[in-house]
C-alpha cells in the first residue's frame, strides 16, 4: 500500500474516533446536567402513597420519632382506631420501640386503650408484618384494614411485605412520612444519607423477592441468615 495511503487511512482512523470520543463526552455532558430527569424516577419508584380512607389499625414500624409523629397526626385525623407499635429492643436507640412509642403518642394526646404494641424480638421489616398479623390474629376486635407508617423510600419494599404477609382480606395502606419531617430528600443523588437509604432499598427489595417468593430449601434457609431490616 503507498505510503500516501496509509497516512490518510490513519488520518481517517484518527478523526473516526476523535469524532466517537467528542459523541460519547456530550452524552456524558447531557447525562450530567440533566441527570434529575432520569435518576429521579428511581427514588420515586420506591416510594409508594396511597390515598388514605379510614383504617382499624395505624402500624408503625419501628425507626425514628418522625414515624410515630406522623402516626399520630394520622391518629388525630380520624384515619385510624388505633395505634400498633412493632421493633423490640433497639441498642442504638437504648429502649424498646413499642413502650417507647406507647409513651410518645400518649404524651401526645393519644389514649391508652388506643394503642398496642409487641416488643417480642425483629430482625426484618417482613417480621414486623408477621408480628403484625399475629397480633391481629389475638385481637378482640376485627380488624380488616391497616395504615402502615414508614420512611418514604422505605415504602415499595414495607408495602411488598406488608400484603404477602397479611394477605387479600386486610387491606393494606401506605403512608410515608413527608420527606419535610425527615432527613431525606426526594432528590436522592444530592444528599450522601439518601443515596445509601435508596441503594439500599433496591438490594433489599431484590432480597425480599428472591428471599420469600423464590428461593426455597436450603438455600432459602442460608438466606434467612442474611435477613436484612
Amino acid at each position: 500500500m503507498p505510503e500516501s495511503v496509509r497516512r490518510r487511512s490513519r488520518r481517517f482512523l484518527r478523526s473516526k474516533w476523535a469524532v466517537l470520543a467528542g459523541i460519547v463526552a456530550v452524552a456524558a455532558c447531557l447525562l450530567f446536567v440533566f441527570r434529575g430527569l432520569w435518576l429521579l424516577p428511581f427514588g420515586d419508584f420506591l416510594v409508594y402513597e396511597d390515598r388514605l380512607h379510614r383504617a382499624d389499625v395505624i402500624h408503625v414500624i419501628a425507626g425514628e420519632d418522625n414515624r410515630t409523629d406522623h402516626a399520630i397526626q394520622l391518629y388525630k385525623r380520624g384515619l385510624g382506631d388505633r395505634l400498633f407499635f412493632t421493633g423490640g429492643w433497639c441498642e442504638n436507640h437504648g429502649y424498646n420501640h413499642g413502650e417507647y412509642g406507647k409513651a410518645r403518642a400518649i404524651a401526645q394526646g393519644v389514649p391508652q386503650a388506643a394503642i398496642a404494641f409487641d416488643d417480642s424480638s425483629v430482625i426484618s421489616t417482613y417480621m414486623e408484618a408477621e408480628k403484625l398479623r399475629d397480633w391481629i390474629a389475638r385481637s378482640a376486635t376485627p380488624v380488616r384494614s391497616v395504615i402502615v407508617v414508614s420512611d418514604p423510600f422505605h415504602m415499595r419494599r414495607a408495602r411488598w411485605a406488608f400484603k404477602r404477609v397479611l394477605g387479600e382480606r386486610i387491606e393494606v395502606q401506605m403512608s410515608p412520612v413527608p420527606f419535610s419531617q425527615t432527613p431525606y430528600h426526594r432528590q436522592w443523588w444530592k444528599d450522601p444519607l439518601s443515596r445509601i437509604y435508596v441503594r439500599e432499598e433496591y438490594g433489599k427489595l431484590f432480597y425480599y423477592v428472591l428471599r420469600y417468593q423464590i428461593s426455597s430449601g436450603k438455600f432459602r434457609d442460608w438466606l434467612a441468615s442474611k435477613d436484612k431490616k
